[in-house]
């Protein structure tokens, strides 16, 4: 073989070698770094830009996609301890033209994060109505889509500023009393009578914890990595002080039935998206709020769980895109009648 061609293979190989010895040694010594970029690139794929608003002198950190356009634009609150990359997977399967803002929650990554904010909910619904005039989302009615503790904001949110929104989607929203005791819940009282409340369960501390939670949040049994799980683990420690407060906060008797103390005055027509499985909120909190939310609609899950932004991103998405085709029917209809 010639040697400038052997040299050419070699340099060739030393140089795919080098990227590919920088990813084994992030995924081995660094993994939460790998995490990170991961969300970069999957926002950066998506076409999902990062800004900041303030409002005096607190900062919001948002992704959007998109222009405001005839069709509403779409806000979504993620759920406790998570971030607006978790909206992604559902991000993907939603058209590109549809103008889509995914907001970090009061205290959560790029959002400030204050020891004298208010994080009970209704605290959190103030502070979600400041992020929205400081962008003037509201200057045409939104869609508001909000997950678990975004849900139960989101509710509370649609029921105090009903001048804001045209329609809300709940993905197993917190909030409600349920019938029926999950298995979150009664960990949770194990915990109390074994004054080890510290172990929240939502807030893991090792890897070992860390693969509990996701199979506690998910029915279907995703297989992870250790090193993934550590990155996870990673990632959350810094913030699990934080975390321990908010839960407590979101938890108290002025938080825990929000949704359920201000369903009634929910007018916007509504989509309720619940996994059958979920472990973390028990399912039957979708007939709570179908009963008593006028113009409701409920879809329940098959072989799902709590996390079903992660577990059935495309059957959420489309159900999403359903119902406000539905509702701009129905619009049309009026219109012409």
């Amino acid at each position: 073989m010639d040697l400038d061609v052997l040299n050419m293979f070699v340099i060739a190989g030393g140089t795919l070698a080098i990227p590919i010895l920088a990813f084994v040694a992030s995924f081995l010594l660094w993994p939460s770094a790998l995490i990170r970029i991961y969300y970069w690139y999957w926002r950066r794929a998506l076409g999902m830009q990062v800004r900041y608003a303030n409002y005096d002198d607190y900062q919001f950190c948002y992704s959007y996609r998109g222009r405001p356009g005839y069709r509403p634009s779409i806000l979504m609150l993620h759920g406790f301890s998570a971030h607006k990359d978790m909206w992604l997977s559902i991000v993907k399967f939603l058209p590109k033209n549809l103008h889509l803002v995914c907001v970090d929650m009061p205290g959560h990554e790029g959002t400030t994060r204050s020891a004298l904010d208010d994080y009970s909910i209704s605290g959190q619904a103030k502070r979600i109505h400041q992020f929205v005039e400081c962008i003037k989302l509201n200057r045409k009615p939104f869609h508001l889509v909000g997950t678990s503790m975004g849900g139960n904001v989101a509710g509370v949110y649609a029921a105090q500023y009903p001048e804001d929104i045209c329609s809300l989607t709940l993905i197993c929203p917190a909030g409600l009393p349920s019938t029926t005791d999950s298995k979150f819940i009664k960990q949770l009282r194990e915990l109390q009578e074994s004054e080890r409340i510290d172990r929240i369960p939502l807030i893991p501390s090792t890897p070992e914890e860390m693969a509990d939670m996701l199979k506690l949040c998910s029915y279907v049994r995703f297989k992870v990595p250790q090193q993934i799980l550590q990155g996870l683990v990673d990632v959350r420690i810094p913030h699990n002080d934080f975390y321990r407060k908010l839960f407590l906060e979101i938890a108290d008797e002025k938080s825990r039935h929000s949704l359920h103390e201000n369903m009634s005055k929910i007018k916007a027509p509504t989509q309720v998206i619940w996994g059958k499985q979920d472990q973390v909120l028990d399912v039957s909190g979708a007939s709570v709020l179908a009963s008593a939310i006028p113009d409701c609609h409920m879809y329940i899950l098959e072989n799902c769980g709590h996390s079903v932004v992660v577990e059935r991103p495309r059957k959420t998405a489309n159900l999403i895109l359903e119902f406000l085709a539905l509702l701009h029917s129905m619009d049309n209809n009026k219109k012409l009648a």
